[in-house]
């Protein structure tokens, strides 16, 4: 019997294309912006995407995922699988062999050593935060200087969560192994200008501000890349990113534009770049603090599993809260033809879309009578109490136009069913930071419900799902690292995420994902999802090379990008 896997489906390789240029930094200098500025170039101390997206250009994994979603070698020889051997028959290993003559951009040589060495800067003592994307592993081992073999204590289908895909590149051992533990985030020459094998070298990094780039004189293609510097500024807001690139042409590339589709169009009428758009997984939404925010509580307390939600603990608050919002004309306001409204937080690929689309229709009266039946009345002042309290809520995002319109129309129909609602809303390169120090981090989570997006790599949503596994919350003993924002804890979702770890099949992980994705979503609404948004950004009309790619970092072939004459 042949037994469908996806150890057994994915490539080992795929051709990138050839570039359009002969010379290594014959183009001269290439201008990047990213109004959500990078704070840290270190995706094992931050989780932020433009934390990622900056170090990628610097640091690289073994494998990523081309524009279609599929695996492609960076610094291995091939992908490895069942059939050429590199995966073995239990599939309970990984065996990667490493391209030899590649060289980290100060000339030394990379090796296995390199790969393990970031594997226990991760998962050593103070966690990281990527470590849903090393679950299961028991062990890495060199075999070589140039063969890497990662051990899974159980049957591992998909076995490429560690070191493929931007969020898990490898470090250099030679540079970081005196900032491990509590010193990792003192290394400040180290998280600011890694050193790395990717196509480009940091000459200059002010956080939250701009990286110098130059051209990467040991990397392993001699022609590339065109440019022989970059300037990636950050900061300001989506709408200056977009004018910058398509209006005054200062920029040839801008990232991320949420901003409202006649905005767009305006703007590249001016005739000096275009936007680029794409659908993969990313999802606004909202994420329901399941832990008590109140500054009264002591800080090793605040916002941890030691102290639940007064209000928001209660099932019946959070699906009156969703009940109550209309997806369809806030993605109709926001997004136009690039957002679908969504009830999903996995809405593709289509294997693991669920059918769930009951919270497509907003019921106000629903949600009014789901409220007075659980006992939550109204009172003079139109807000609902219970045993003394007030149905009052801080809802929390970062600063852009469409979020804050997003955030007027909740806060509206919000009201209309008794709930108060304070509107935050913070400089994304703080919210999205990852400063362990700062209050107003989307980790921390001070506040009840918070709204954003982030996506996974690739087409598998395993170590995606992996994130909301009980014990995996941001806390005081992790430095706020783990990727369970919203401190969901269920012992049947993790018994599930355990049974999709040791599936082959894909019809049954597609089956066990979708459950996963409801108990996330529509039974529990600890997530609220609210609209599949398709990623645009814009490039100048003299850039070329460009391909969009939702399935990993857009800066994903910058070493392919040229000048158009």
């Amino acid at each position: 019997m042949k037994i469908k896997s996806l150890a057994l489906g994915v490539a080992g390789a795929i051709a990138i294309g050839s570039s359009a240029f002969a010379d290594r930094g014959s183009d001269g200098n290439v201008g990047i912006i990213y109004w959500q500025a990078p704070s840290i170039l270190n995706p094992y101390l931050s989780g932020g995407t433009k934390d990622i997206e900056s170090s990628s250009m610097v640091i690289e994994a073994l494998a990523g995922y081309d524009n279609n979603g599929a695996m492609f070698p960076r610094l291995a020889t091939e992908v490895p699988t069942v059939g050429n051997g590199g995966i073995s028959s239990d599939l309970k290993s990984i065996t990667w062999n490493l391209k030899p003559g590649i060289l980290w951009s100060d000339g030394t040589p990379f090796t296995s050593a390199d790969v393990l060495f970031t594997y226990d800067y991760c998962m050593g003592e103070a966690g990281c935060y990527q470590e849903a994307k090393f679950e299961g592993v028991t062990n890495v081992e060199a075999l070589d200087d140039l063969t890497v073999k990662i051990s899974f204590a159980d049957p591992m289908p998909n076995p490429y969560g560690p070191f493929v895909g931007s969020q898990t590149p490898i470090l250099q051992q030679a540079q970081f192994e005196n900032c491990t533990g509590t010193r990792r985030q003192e290394c400040t020459e180290e998280n600011f200008g890694p050193i790395g094998t990717g196509p480009f070298v940091v000459t200059e990094f002010k956080p939250n501000d701009v990286i110098q780039l130059k051209a990467n004189d040991n990397y392993r293609d001699p022609s590339k890349p065109a440019f022989a510097t970059m300037v990636f500024k950050g900061g300001g807001d989506a709408a200056a990113a977009g004018r910058a690139v398509m209006e005054t042409g200062e920029y040839d590339y801008g990232w991320n534009l949420q901003l409202a589709p006649e905005v767009i169009n305006q703007m590249a009428s001016a005739g000096k770049g275009q936007p680029l758009a794409a659908f993969g997984t990313a999802v606004e939404r909202l994420e329901m603090n399941m832990t008590d925010p109140s500054s009264n509580l002591d800080a090793d307390t605040r916002s941890t599993r030691k102290a639940l939600h007064p209000f928001l603990s209660d099932i019946n608050v959070r699906k009156a809260l969703s009940m109550a919002i209309d997806r369809t004309l806030l993605t109709e306001i926001g997004y136009g033809v690039a957002g679908k409204p969504t009830c999903n937080l996995v809405p593709g690929p289509e294997l693991y879309a669920s059918d769930n689309t009951d919270c497509l229709t907003q019921d106000i009266e629903g949600a009014k009578a789901l409220l007075e039946g659980a006992g939550w009345k109204a009172g003079a002042d139109g807000v609902r109490t219970k045993d003394g309290m007030k149905l009052s809520v801080l809802y929390q995002t970062s600063t852009n136009a469409v979020r804050q319109d997003y955030q007027a129309l909740i806060k509206e129909w919000w009201g209309q069913i008794g709930v108060e609602t304070e509107l935050r809303n913070l400089n994304a390169s703080v919210f999205f930071g990852g400063d362990p120090a700062s209050p107003d981090t989307y980790q921390k989570f001070y506040a009840d419900i918070e709204m954003y997006t982030n996506i996974f790599d690739g087409t598998d949503p395993q170590a995606y799902l992996s994130a909301y596994r009980c014990g995996n919350e941001p806390s005081p003993e992790n430095g706020w690292a783990g990727e369970n924002i919203n401190r969901y804890c269920d012992p049947a979702y993790d018994k599930l995420l355990d049974e999709l770890k040791m599936t082959a099949d894909l019809e049954k992980r597609g089956e066990i994902g979708r459950k996963l994705n409801d108990m996330l979503t529509k039974d529990s609404y600890t997530i609220v999802p609210l609209t599949w948004r398709g990623r645009v950004s814009a490039r100048s009309n003299s850039l070329g090379g460009v391909v969009l790619n939702t399935w990993d970092t857009e800066l994903w072939n910058v070493e392919d990008w040229y000048r158009i004459d």
